[in-house]
């Protein structure tokens, strides 16, 4: 279960439970929830609306593979793709819901039943501060194309990851268009929402302010802070950031990766798999302020690089494994 964060009765770093999850598509099965179709390919073909039709039932049927694959290897922690339904959000409606909801059921009810946690992170697209009018709306649209994924699945505290966006007109104006923004919202949608720092414009400070100020939770996710601070020690904001958690019955989410190298050009790219020492010294770093930390490997090679870690940690450390994914830092 992922309960159990008690930040005002903490153990004051005798010890902490990590659970490791990874993004969207297991490498190791050569499937995925993500097949798509372009726009311009639905217009040139004259059934289109059946190959989309054939599309979401492969993404679908591909997705309770996944989950019972991560269920098979204890993965209690799962990015839902944000790609399940190809062209869902542009002006083509078609019926995404209702006409599978009987697959959407079966999914939810494995993913409920075993207590994997859920998350969803749309794209680059969906910028909720634009200074333009149509990107706002589609931003919208995004939002509530992920809402509804989320609904019919019936999906326990599910979240949605949002970046602050636009910087334009400076960081003030832009957290203000965030914040009226964010109020236009269904408030089903808002109680999803949380929030990331940025590997180039909103570092922790700013982040860790917007969601205090709209009472939601924040992700820190640690290689943006690398690349994106003003010199500040990230140790000096752990406490504040997972205390935004308080708000829910979740304990604290964390996003984790590795530069794909120490060149400038590259720093901010991921890679392929996660550098243990610094790993390490990060869980060691954040076990002195919460008694559970849900991490996120962002990695590109996925649940192999998840699994590469966990072999790497049974090497270098004293951790006790519970199982597969899941150990306590004492």
């Amino acid at each position: 279960m992922y309960y159990l964060l008690n930040i005002e009765k903490h153990n004051n770093g005798d010890y902490m439970k990590v659970i490791l999850g990874y993004v969207s598509i297991p490498l190791t099965l050569n499937i995925t929830s993500s097949k798509t179709i372009t726009y311009t390919r639905f217009k040139e073909i004259d059934n289109g609306l059946d190959k989309i039709n054939n599309i979401i039932i492969e993404n679908l049927d591909s997705l309770l593979e996944i989950q019972k694959y991560n269920i098979k290897n204890n993965i209690h922690f799962y990015r839902l793709t944000s790609n399940l339904i190809p062209l869902a959000t542009t002006e083509i409606e078609f019926d995404y819901i209702d006409k599978y909801k009987d697959k959407y059921r079966e999914i939810g009810r494995i993913i409920n039943k075993n207590n994997i946690r859920v998350d969803m992170h749309p794209g680059e697209y969906c910028v909720l501060n634009s200074t333009k009018k149509e990107v706002i709306e589609n931003s919208f649209q995004i939002l509530k194309y992920h809402y509804n994924i989320i609904d019919v699945l019936n999906i326990k505290n599910p979240k949605l990851v949002l970046h602050v966006g636009s910087s334009e007109f400076g960081k003030k104006n832009s957290l203000i268009r965030f914040i009226n923004n964010y109020n236009k919202l269904d408030s089903k949608i808002q109680k999803m929402i949380i929030i990331e720092n940025d590997d180039k414009v909103f570092n922790v400070k700013d982040v860790l302010s917007l969601c205090n100020v709209l009472d939601i939770p924040m992700v820190l996710d640690y290689h943006h802070y690398i690349c994106n601070n003003e010199g500040d020690d990230i140790e000096d904001y752990l406490l504040d950031i997972f205390s935004t958690w308080k708000r829910t019955n979740l304990s604290p989410k964390v996003h984790f990766s590795s530069p794909k190298s120490k060149l400038k050009k590259d720093f901010r790219s991921h890679n392929d798999y996660i550098n243990v020492d610094s790993f390490i010294s990060f869980v060691e770093m954040c076990k002195k302020y919460t008694d559970e930390l849900y991490i996120m490997i962002e990695a590109k090679m996925k649940d192999i690089a998840l699994f590469n870690l966990v072999r790497e940690l049974k090497y270098k450390t004293n951790y006790k494994f519970i199982d597969d994914t899941s150990f306590i830092v004492k």
